[in-house]
């Protein structure tokens, strides 16, 4: 029985210490989780993007054929993109104020 009170003694006194470790440990585990978390959703914004441009680039060649060759190319897909962008953002912002 005295054992057991020792025992009690100890855990009290590490208590705060063990309290203070084990929110440590789960805080570094929500961080990890919230940076992966990112990371993924970074990855798809990335991948998102990549394919509107390839959906923009593939459109612009089959309407304009040859058009990849002009020096304003890049410019145009940039606008074009810049546009669609433009057009999403202000829908979201119409829906949010609906």
């Amino acid at each position: 029985m005295f054992e057991n009170l020792k025992i009690k003694e100890k855990l009290r006194k590490l208590s705060p210490k063990f309290a203070w470790l084990s929110f440590t440990k789960k805080q570094r585990l929500t961080d990890n989780d919230l940076l992966e978390s990112l990371k993924n959703q970074e990855i798809k914004t990335i991948s998102d993007e990549q394919r509107l441009e390839a959906m923009v680039r593939h459109q612009l060649i089959e309407e304009f054929p040859n058009i990849e060759n002009t020096s304003s190319y890049e410019l145009l897909v940039d606008a074009v993109i810049h546009n669609i962008k433009s057009k999403q953002l202000q829908a979201m912002d119409d829906a949010d104020k609906d």
